[in-house]
């Protein structure tokens, strides 16, 4: 995972807390520690945490596609081999029927 990934990850969850803490008790703690919700740096906090979540979307994205592409084999044969011991090959079951 890149850097600027993670540190989207960390601002989306900080975000969430926040989200969290207005929701249930009506705090606004990045408000409280940087002067109100007007104040300029909050909404750097505010406009850093959005751009985070869109990009933690590219997150979300990209891990449906690894794992696509972890596991090529499975999901995609006609008949999936499920790994275990007593499971026979399709080439032996081929030649036992002739």
């Amino acid at each position: 995972m890149r850097v600027l990934q993670r540190i989207a990850l960390v601002l989306t969850i900080i975000g969430a807390i926040n989200w969290g803490l207005i929701g249930f008790f009506s705090f606004d703690l990045v408000a409280s520690i940087f002067g109100g919700q007007t104040a300029g740096l909050s909404r750097i906090i505010y406009a850093l945490v959005g751009i985070s979540g869109l990009i933690c979307i590219s997150l979300y994205s990209n891990g449906l596609v690894e794992n696509d592409t972890d596991e090529p084999h499975r999901f995609r044969s006609r008949n999936p081999n499920y790994g275990t011991e007593f499971a026979s090959d399709d080439n032996d079951k081929i030649e036992r029927d002739r």
